[in-house]
């Protein structure tokens, strides 16, 4: 069983991981088109849900929630490329 401190710590790199997500989104300025915002706001999104999943490989020891973050890592690296693709065909408008 894991010491309070250790689960403290991994929640902790969770809760960081949410927090560095949030503050990307965050510094994101508006644009004029909200298909653009939308696209790379939710890339960012998207990420983070990569990131978090990422450390459920690292540090999780549960065989579901690491199948689980396996199969959210394929998706959403497939989602992030959908949404790549987007934005480099769409630059980012000029207001």
């Amino acid at each position: 069983m894991k010491s309070e401190t250790a689960k403290n710590g991994i929640s902790m790199d969770m809760q960081g991981s949410m927090m560095e997500m949030r503050k990307s989104m965050d510094a994101m300025k508006p644009s004029s088109d909200i298909d653009y915002d939308f696209a790379a706001m939710m890339r960012v999104h998207h990420q983070g849900a990569v990131d978090m999943a990422e450390l459920e490989l690292k540090k999780g020891q549960d065989p579901e929630m690491k199948q689980m973050a396996k199969e959210i890592i394929a998706d959403q690296k497939k989602e992030i490329a959908k949404f790549d693709e987007w934005l480099a065909a769409h630059p980012k408008p000029s207001k």
